[in-house]
């Protein structure tokens, strides 16, 4: 009796791994069954599970119901002996006379096996009829021959994407089909899709770096176990991230009601998470109507809401088609600027002047990246910079930059112009241990000074990494190029690594600059102060966003030795540089600012 129940659990264990119990119709096992009652003749066919108490179909051809008690079910003989059984009249079966499916007029059946590669029996497929009847050879060797390919198709599906192997749930794959049987059968029921995201990227990556994979796998494995419980067994949870989870609510729920059911059920989760302090959870919600919405589509803009809902631990956000536009642009700029960075008409570098406040002379100029996107026009940096710097791309973007503006300056170089150059680089380029070498080759092969390229870091990207920062400016400076602190007095550096750092030059924040001329002392005495403080740690100070002549009179008062802004220029093309440098140096060429 203990071996009997030992294998009875670890059938039904089998059973359940495959992840079949209580999940849609499905058209790839459904095609099978109409099979099966064609060759026989017969109104009624199915493929059955056999789960504890209860026989489940899967795929189910003149049967109004989705399962029937096991007791006395023969398809539960079938699963437990894993052979072909036939019963050609029920009315004279000691076992089955007395049986629902006799009640219900049923006079024959026949059932074929549904058996793992490991040997358990899962069920059957099932033909029924109301008649008594006979089975010729062929009709068993036909019925064999299509439980197998059910088998077969249960079993692609559990290796081929349709199961996670970590967290044993559903994939989004099988998410995606399930959803298009749903709406088949259901048109135009009101659902709910809910993505559960588990952590950020970066959370997940610091995990697994300082716990391991191992580890990260069993934070995924305790939440599907988390999920699955407060679904219970008749919803299915599917896996549709590296840490994202998502299902499907009840048809045509109230909204708010379940929102904060999903809320409450949630937060008691994540209060018993083993991994509550070093990951944060934000989920999403696309209200649908089965049929009217694609499955990619729903679960695009679940995923869509739950970034929306990042704002704090726990959130929950409804789709937005505003927000969710936002984010199918920057998806799309990201994918497309992959394409720009290989062609040669989309990207491109402007230069904006800086000229010495005392002289009026225009001393260097700062490199700035544009896009000229083929079918949306001019994107603005302020748009597609900050997404590309958070993705693999960054490291070529800084590349293109460096070569198109080291090439610039080379062709400065032979034409006798004494101009200098600045380039700016983010933060993710800490994180590329090769940098000072490109910069330093690209120099080298262009024969360039290295005094003559300024590279400019914002204060917050320092402070971001001030680690790796300091170690790369200490690099760069060491090969004699010059550095320049780009937004000073926005980041949250301190005085004592400021003096740290081996920079040249400090660019005031053109916020700053915008509220000196506002009628309140208190500005002018900050910027006195920051300029001041800059010079006592030895920097040359840049004030940026210089846009009228008084501003600029007054920093050249305070001290600012150079400056940037609309006053004197706006970003020039290479060819537009070339004409305003002539057109200054016949302009007056010694004047001074606050001339």
């Amino acid at each position: 009796m203990r071996l009997r129940n030992y294998q009875e659990e670890a059938r039904l264990t089998a059973l359940r791994q495959l992840k079949l119990l209580d999940t849609p119709a499905s058209e790839s096992f459904d095609r099978i069954t109409r099979m099966a009652s064609q060759i026989f003749g017969l109104p009624v066919a199915a493929v059955s599970l056999t789960d504890r108490d209860r026989q489940w179909f899967k795929s189910r051809v003149g049967i109004d119901h989705c399962s029937i008690p096991r007791d006395k079910a023969p398809c539960a003989q079938v699963a437990e002996t894993t052979e072909t059984l036939v019963i050609e009249d029920f009315a004279t079966s000691p076992c089955y006379a007395d049986s629902v499916l006799a009640r219900a007029g049923t006079r024959f059946y026949a059932g074929a096996p549904l058996v793992t590669s490991d040997g358990y029996g899962l069920g059957a497929l099932c033909v029924l009829g109301t008649e008594p009847r006979r089975v010729t050879r062929s009709e068993i060797t036909a019925l064999t021959d299509l439980a197998a390919m059910v088998m077969a198709q249960i079993e692609l599906q559990h290796a081929f994407g349709r199961i996670d192997p970590v967290s044993g749930l559903a994939t989004q794959t099988q998410f995606r089909d399930d959803l298009l049987d749903l709406a088949r059968d259901h048109p135009g029921e009101q659902r709910l899709a809910v993505v559960v995201d588990l952590a950020r990227d970066d959370e997940l990556s610091r995990f697994r770096q300082v716990m391991g994979g191992a580890r990260v796998d069993d934070m995924i494995r305790e939440a599907s176990l988390a999920l699955q419980t407060a679904l219970q067994p008749a919803r299915a949870a599917y896996q549709v991230g590296a840490a994202q989870f998502a299902f499907l609510s009840p048809p045509n729920v109230e909204q708010d009601a379940y929102l904060t059911m999903v809320r409450s059920t949630f937060g008691t989760i994540r209060a018993a998470s083993s991994v509550r302090f070093v990951t944060s959870v934000a989920i999403g919600v696309r209200p649908f109507a089965l049929g009217d919405v694609s499955a990619d589509d729903v679960l695009r803009g679940a995923c869509s809401a739950a970034q929306d809902a990042r704002r704090e631990d726990g959130a929950i956000a409804i789709f937005s088609v505003a927000n969710d536009t936002a984010h199918r642009r920057r998806y799309r700029l990201l994918q497309d600027f992959g394409a720009a960075l290989e062609a040669e008409d989309q990207l491109r570098l402007v230069y904006q002047p800086r000229l010495d406040l005392a002289t009026g002379r225009c001393t260097s100029v700062e490199a700035l990246l544009r896009w000229r996107h083929p079918t949306l026009g001019d994107i603005s940096p302020g748009e597609f910079i900050p997404i590309v710097e958070r993705t693999s791309l960054a490291r070529a973007t800084t590349q293109w930059v460096l070569d198109a503006a080291l090439d610039e300056l080379a062709g400065w170089q032979r034409s006798g112009s004494p101009l200098n150059l600045s380039i700016n680089i983010s933060a993710s380029n800490f994180g590329e241990a090769d940098l000072v070498d490109r910069i330093r080759q690209g120099l080298l092969r262009r024969k360039l000074p290295p005094k003559r390229l300024e590279v400019e870091l914002t204060e917050s990207a320092i402070m971001d990494q001030p680690d790796r920062a300091m170690v790369m400016l200490r690099q760069l400076a060491e090969a004699g190029v010059c550095l320049a602190i780009d937004d000073f007095g926005t980041g949250q550096s301190s005085l004592a690594y400021l003096q740290r750092l081996p920079a040249h030059v400090i660019k005031i924040d053109q916020a700053f600059v915008r509220g000196l001329l506002s009628g309140e002392s208190s500005d002018v005495m900050l910027v006195e102060t920051m300029v001041d403080l800059a010079h006592k740690l030895n920097f040359r100070v840049v004030a940026e966003g210089i846009e009228t002549n008084e501003a600029a009179t007054l920093l050249a008062q305070i001290g600012c030795e150079e400056g940037q802004g609309f006053l004197f220029s706006r970003p020039l093309e290479a060819e537009e540089l070339i004409t305003w440098l002539a057109e200054r140096a016949t302009d007056r060429p010694d004047r001074t600012m606050a001339a």
